[in-house]
């Protein structure tokens, strides 16, 4: 496994794709997060605010991507993350998560992250602060 220190401005971390959102991963998460606005489970009260279906919490997208940096938490941690909502992820999209270093210096490196849908249409974008722990 590459190392973040490792990587050379530009470079990117290793992509994800995500398994199709299902209602049953919409329903875990609003038990789990307590974010139970039915426009994320309830067809007909997402249709009733004005949206084609159900759309997934935009945290969930956003904790998703933070999993991309998993494989490295044995060697730092997330120090900062920020993040915009870009577009609406609906049932059966297929999401990918993307990390391109822009900056490290010292002990921290910063990655503009994306969440990517099927259509190549960007949903949600941001900012990664990692810090490395010293040995």
């Amino acid at each position: 496994m590459t190392e973040v220190f490792d990587l050379s401005v530009g470079q990117e971390i290793p992509s994800r794709t995500l398994p199709p959102v299902t209602r049953l991963d919409l329903i875990k998460y609003a038990g789990a997060s307590g974010d139970y606005n039915p426009i994320h489970t309830i067809d007909e009260a997402a249709e009733k605010a004005g949206l084609p279906g159900v759309i997934a919490h935009g945290m969930l997208t956003m904790g998703r991507m933070a999993t991309l940096f998993s494989p490295y938490l044995e060697r730092g941690f997330i120090r900062k993350f920020t993040t915009r909502f870009k577009g609406m992820v609906f049932l059966g999209d297929e999401i990918t998560l993307k990390a391109v270093l822009v900056d490290k210096h010292g002990d921290t490196a910063r990655f503009d992250v994306t969440a990517v849908n099927q259509k190549g249409e960007t949903v949600t974008a941001g900012q990664v602060e990692f810090c490395v722990r010293n040995k």
